[in-house]
């Protein structure tokens, strides 16, 4: 249940600077040989760039060019050498110009990172972060340990009580690394990830606090972009009119439902996340639908898969109205409301103005509880 597995992001462009730039990734891993294979994953030119190298006596080495993008990247170690896909031991670094230098007798996920200025700071972010990823292990662990324990709704609830408070102590360690590192690129990943959550009142301070070269980077540029959209659908605004196709073509409104309670549910059939939690929101609409509320469904489905999108539809029992372009991260609506992940959701009330966002869970039918009273 790690939050890698909550919540489905785009990708978050790296920052560019000025520069092409050599790097070498270096490093020990026990005395691990053949067949074993470690592989390097990164983004450069808005690509995945994939590499891979055997190890010899626990040694491997990387070199190449990252150009002007230094980038979030990961190291994945596979004993059996059979690739990236069939195994969990990794390690989050930043290939940028340098030297970065892999120390671990054992786990990669152990190992000790010493580079140049961002990966010093990935170590420290890294560090702020764990006992967040502790409590998703233990969440996980107890999980498993439960086994079909783990599927009655007092262990649901429960879990879900655990997992919102992980969250929100990631949401203030996010916080606390931006104010501590205004100088800092990380800090523009640590932004993104408490965008999610957070309201537009408290992300516009952290942005402006930043260093001007990090909000002059095209990253910051990026997310300067995206405040604008932030702010048009915080709390207490209008929420932005948007018109899509529903699953027979026609095309609806989100102002022809005014007078409702209407809860905007983004969302896609290859989403896992979101697919975990359409039980929640079909409980949701089942328990309020007869009392002036609905659910508009805009679904971020790739290109040329509507079957799937409307597959997950049936099997999932998403009676509600259901919107898509199939434009995936490029969807529209997505864009005009400022989702770069999901699920995500706002709840308007029938003046239009949006009353609540990112309603998960419990927290869903508490506040549907708190305007319409206790199903």
């Amino acid at each position: 249940m790690k939050k890698i597995a909550l919540i489905v992001l785009a990708f978050i462009p790296a920052i560019v600077f000025a520069q092409d730039s050599k790097f070498i990734i270096q490093g020990h891993v026990g005395t691990i040989g053949a067949p074993a294979k470690i592989y390097l994953q990164y983004r450069k030119d808005k690509k995945t760039v994939v590499d891979s190298a055997e190890l010899n006596g626990g040694n491997f080495k990387f070199t190449g060019d990252i150009g002007s993008v230094p980038a979030n990247g990961y190291l994945i170690l596979n004993p059996k050498g059979t690739g990236m896909n069939n195994t969990r031991d990794y390690k989050s670094i930043y290939v940028e110009a340098g030297t970065l230098n892999i120390t671990t007798a054992d786990l990669l996920a152990n190992a000790k990172v010493d580079g140049p200025k961002s990966n010093q700071e990935n170590v420290l972010y890294q560090a702020a972060l764990k006992p967040v990823n502790d409590g998703y292990n233990a969440l996980e662990a107890k999980e498993k340990a439960a086994g079909d324990q783990a599927k009655t709704p007092e262990f649901i609830k429960q879990a879900k009580l655990e997992e919102k408070a992980i969250d929100q102590k990631e949401k203030a360690i996010n916080k606390q690394f931006i104010k501590d590192h205004p100088d800092s690129y990380i800090s523009l990943s640590a932004l993104q990830s408490y965008a999610y959550s957070a309201d537009y009142k408290d992300i516009a301070p952290l942005f402006d606090a930043l260093k001007p070269a990090i909000k002059a980077s095209p990253n910051g540029v990026l997310f300067a972009e995206t405040l604008p959209k932030l702010k048009a659908v915080a709390i207490g605004a209008t929420a932005p009119e948007f018109a899509e196709a529903d699953t027979a073509g026609k095309v609806v409104n989100l102002s022809s439902f005014r007078g409702k309670y209407v809860l905007v549910d983004f969302w896609a059939s290859w989403c896992g996340p979101c697919r975990a939690e359409n039980p929640n929101v079909v409980k949701a609409y089942n328990n309020y639908k007869n009392k002036n509320f609905t659910i508009v469904g805009v679904s971020l489905d790739r290109p040329n898969a509507k079957e799937n999108w409307m597959k997950a539809i049936h099997k999932d029992g998403l009676s509600w109205t259901q919107l898509s372009d199939l434009k995936f991260w490029d969807s529209k609506t997505a864009g005009m409301y400022g989702v770069r992940a999901i699920p995500q959701n706002f709840l308007i009330d029938p003046n239009g103005k949006i009353i609540g966002k990112n309603l998960r869970g419990d927290d869903l039918n508490d506040k549907l509880a708190e305007l319409f009273g206790k199903i």
